[in-house]
């Protein structure tokens, strides 16, 4: 299987973990120019911005140490094109990261700022 069909099906395992939790999914997978998004969901008042990752050996580090801030810097700015484009203003965000470590997710909400 290729890394995009792995990392696509880690995200549908992810965003069912997170309905489970009381998460609504909005949007799996928005891009626009400068990058992607892997989940956007609802979580109660908070419009969540979620990062998911997956490593199949620690060889590379911990799937949440990939987030790095490059990475959140990216992030940032897709969601606020999300934001832009869907004529959102006035709604509390945070952006959450998902690590996939020995088949458990965990899940660090508000894990930068933005």
């Amino acid at each position: 299987m290729n890394q995009r069909k792995v990392g696509s099906m880690y995200e549908q395992a992810v965003g069912y973990y997170l309905e489970q939790q009381g998460y609504e999914i909005l949007e799996y997978n928005y891009r626009c120019r400068m990058g992607e998004i892997d989940l956007v969901a609802q979580d109660g008042e908070y419009l969540v911005f979620c990062e998911v990752k997956y490593r199949r050996s620690y060889r590379a580090g911990s799937p949440l140490e990939a987030v790095d801030q490059c990475k959140q810097k990216k992030i940032w700015k897709v969601a606020q094109h999300y934001l832009m484009m869907h004529r959102l203003t006035d709604i509390p965000c945070r952006f959450d990261v998902i690590g996939i470590e020995d088949g458990k997710i965990i899940v660090i909400k508000n894990a930068f700022e933005g």
